[in-house]
């Protein structure tokens, strides 16, 4: 065959090329994914089965970008979304994609992971749980402000961009919270109270931070700013406490730093309450200013039911809730176990954890300020020896000390939360080679109309 056959050339990817292919699957962060010359290429806005040409913006040595251009082949499942702002915003990802084919979608994430990363031949995966009315459903938004002229803008910024897109509705968003942030935007507006500048460093008010109890519609309001105090805030909190009866709770958090995050360490009360009363089910929740509390209560509740069916306690368990938070999961399963103990390495979130405890009154629940990974092996060495344990840990999964731990430990019965298909995998891959079983997985459509997925993964020891 000859040197210059076109069959041995390799096609090289090049930016500002144009090209046509099918989408295969669908990406973690919501784009398509499809595959030229069998390089991966992601398409923002493209569907798994749809064939599209697409310009290449990015080509690294593992993969490519592409803008898409025209959609030849469309798939069935295409919708049109319902917010005026979807593409410009990045909130969400899949509001073009019908939801019927969005769960499945969502389960294919899970798949997809544990394919690349275990050797697992069969992948023991139920239906994605599915929420009933897709919107509204957002109980806490925080919105950072931008002064343009005489004007304040709040909303998001556009992804890899310093552009603010304006929020003034959110399909997603609890109609409580949009009007909360609405209307102190305006007042802030109206005050002319000095809006953090990021460049410069310099102003004051840096977000808007809302958050509503669904069951009792009590409304907590953050100001996030960059000085200790800033000008005409007792006018504000005023004019707050008049047109916005349903806040209970304004709080001050300070956040002098030049930074991506959002709260600082400091934070005081301006006017009523500290914290907001929340209930799933028949457990309530008080929450502070920087607690960490699901932001779907509706598909919480569906979550913590899939945690105590895996947790399958008979009232005589000694249970470890590790990452405990406010003590959320821990309480759900409280009444069905002899003992429940948990750790968080927030002060903060243990403090509230115990308050919580304390408000449903329950005296067989306990929390301690600690790392899960630390305390396990010293508490096995003592004597206590769990019967289950539930992990709901931050995106980037668990520690390895912390895996280390329950290898060690060699609990029953093991419970994962994940919000991150990668990561689950990668840790389930070192627990299942540990000696652990794995025996379902669970998809969650926490957050409808985005790529987000949770999960419940039941993991057993096998003796």
């Amino acid at each position: 065959m000859a040197k210059n056959d076109p069959q041995k050339q390799k096609i090289v990817l090049r930016e500002g090329q144009v090209i046509q292919f099918p989408i295969r699957r669908l990406g973690i962060n919501g784009e398509g994914v499809g595959y030229y010359q069998k390089k991966v290429i992601f398409v923002e806005g493209a569907i798994p089965g749809e064939k599209v040409l697409a310009k290449i913006t990015q080509v690294d040595h593992k993969f490519a970008k592409a803008k898409l251009l025209q959609i030849k082949k469309r798939s069935a499942y295409r919708v049109d979304p319902r917010c005026p702002v979807y593409e410009e915003c990045g909130g969400c990802q899949l509001q073009h994609i019908d939801r019927r084919l969005q769960l499945r979608l969502k389960r294919e994430l899970i798949e997809e992971a544990f394919s690349r990363y275990t050797t697992l031949t069969e992948i023991p995966i139920e239906k994605t749980v599915r929420m009933d009315d897709p919107w509204s459903y957002r109980n806490k938004a925080q919105l950072p402000l931008k002064r343009t002229g005489s004007k304040v803008a709040m909303g998001m910024f556009s992804a890899r961009s310093h552009h603010l897109v304006d929020l003034s509705e959110c399909l997603v968003q609890h109609p409580i919270v949009t009007q909360v942030l609405n209307k102190v935007r305006s007042l802030v507006e109206e005050l002319q109270i000095p809006i953090y500048e990021e460049k410069k460093h310099t102003g004051s008010l840096r977000h808007l931070v809302a958050r509503v109890a669904l069951a009792t519609e009590e409304v907590q309001l953050v100001l996030v700013s960059r000085t200790p105090s800033f000008k005409k805030e007792k006018e504000l909190v005023a004019k707050i406490r008049k047109s916005l009866p349903q806040v209970t709770s304004i709080i001050y958090n300070l956040n002098p730093e030049k930074t991506s995050l959002i709260f600082g360490e400091e934070t005081r009360v301006l006017w009523g309450k500290e914290k907001i009363e929340e209930q799933l089910g028949d457990i309530r929740y008080l929450l502070s200013a920087r607690a960490f509390f699901q932001l779907n209560p509706v598909q919480t509740e569906k979550l913590y039911d899939q945690v105590k069916q895996a947790a399958q306690l008979s009232g005589n368990e000694i249970v470890v809730d590790a990452y405990c938070g406010v003590g959320t999961i821990g309480l759900w399963l409280a009444d069905q176990a002899k003992r429940v103990i948990g750790m968080d390495i927030i002060p903060e979130a243990v403090a509230d954890a115990k308050e919580n405890a304390l408000l449903n009154e329950y005296q067989h629940v306990e929390y301690v300020l600690g790392k899960a990974e630390k305390l396990l092996p010293q508490w096995l060495e003592e004597g206590l020896k769990p019967d289950v344990i539930v992990v709901d840990p931050p995106r980037v999964g668990l520690e390895p000390a912390l895996i280390q731990a329950l290898l060690q430990v060699k609990v029953k019965r093991f419970i994962y939360v994940s919000c991150n298909p990668s990561t689950l995998a990668k840790d389930s891959r070192q627990l299942i080679q540990g000696g652990y079983q794995l025996e379902k997985i669970v998809p969650l459509d926490m957050f409808p109309q985005t790529a987000h997925v949770e999960s419940v993964s039941t993991f057993t020891w096998k003796d």
